[in-house]
């Protein structure tokens, strides 16, 4: 079996956000990676330089063989879908992706005997919580949304498989509830997918900033440079296997400061700035902050980007993109 460097990874979602970052942070650490994306959300140009893409979805078993073809080391499962209003709309897509696809991909690892699965959970599994910082380990899992319900199934598939005595070999599964992960590459023009890029979109375009509820209710989150560094050390740490870790920056930003936070950092006025207030809509957490100290002890993780100065660098690409897309192009020959 061909290895390169450090060993193979598949990485589900890989043209998405998440999932092309990890990439390029797996391949700059030596390893080698294949990646599969149905380009249904995620984009082509966003695949690294050096990943062995396969188009298909993690929901048929045809691509996932494929994807799975030469043998693997480890599988990094982020590829599903991420809204959640839209699960509200559409249940049974969710339902499908995220576990379905999720099944489906822990048991061709079984299958092809990967000896370790890393799985994209999410902060949705929690529901309402109790208290502040919500602990992995500790605070009961009752979401509320159907997102949440799709992503937390498919955890406990996951490291329920992990457990298992039967299999034959050790399969470690290590499960990451993500909070509000930003960065480069986020979508500006979805308007389900990542409430900063969401703002950033809608004040570089100059449109009105839409705010679900009063704006108070807070959210952490966490630049995605730091979310690829602790899954690179749990992968590469055998303690991390069997465990659930929390995945943001310890700090809570309320939506209004985020909105004020990125108006300010465009150079406009937040005091006159339009924003349209909306009722809140269904499954939406009022206030959400991570207890990473399990992160920090197990992985030897802390996140490293402020959120102001990761805010300010989302903001600088979004630049960048708009400034690309306004230059003309040269005209074809013929």
């Amino acid at each position: 079996m061909a290895r390169k460097g450090k060993g193979r990874v598949l990485v589900t979602g890989v043209a998405g956000f998440i999932g092309s970052h990890m990439a390029e942070g797996l391949l700059e650490r030596g390893y080698g990676v294949v990646g599969i994306d149905n380009l249904s959300t995620g984009e082509a140009r966003n695949v690294p330089k050096g990943v062995r893409f396969v188009k298909g979805d993690v929901t048929r078993d045809a691509d996932l063989a494929r994807a799975f073809a030469g043998g693997l080391d480890g599988v990094f499962h982020i590829a599903g879908c991420a809204s959640t209003i839209r699960s509200f709309d559409d249940p049974e897509a969710d339902l499908r992706t995220n576990t379905l696809g999720t099944i489906r991909v822990v048991m061709r690892c079984v299958k092809a005997r990967v000896p370790r699965l890393l799985y994209a959970s999410s902060m949705t599994a929690y529901g309402f919580v109790d208290r502040l910082p919500v602990r992995a380990e500790r605070a009961a899992t009752r979401p509320v949304s159907y997102y949440g319900i799709s992503k937390y199934a498919a955890e406990r598939y996951a490291l329920a498989t992990g457990e298992r005595t039967d299999l034959g070999f050790g399969f470690g599964v290590t499960a990451f509830r993500m909070f509000n992960v930003y960065g480069r590459r986020q979508s500006l023009t979805n308007p389900y997918q990542g409430v900063a890029s969401i703002f950033i979109g809608n004040i570089q375009r100059r449109e009105p900033v839409r705010i679900f509820g009063d704006g108070e209710q807070s959210r952490d989150f966490v630049h995605v440079s730091d979310v690829v560094d602790a899954w690179i050390r749990a992968f590469e740490r055998p303690a991390a296997r069997g465990r659930v870790f929390n995945l943001g920056s310890g700090r809570s930003v309320s939506i209004n400061e985020l909105v004020r936070t990125d108006i300010a950092a465009f150079g406009l006025d937040p005091k006159t700035y339009p924003i349209e207030h909306h009722p809140a809509r269904p499954g939406d957490q009022r206030h959400m902050r991570a207890d990473i100290g399990p992160a920090r002890r197990v992985l030897g993780w802390r996140p490293r980007v402020p959120f102001r100065r990761g805010m300010a660098d989302v903001i600088a690409w979004a630049r960048e993109e708009a400034a690309a897309a306004a230059r003309p192009r040269p005209k074809r020959r013929g």
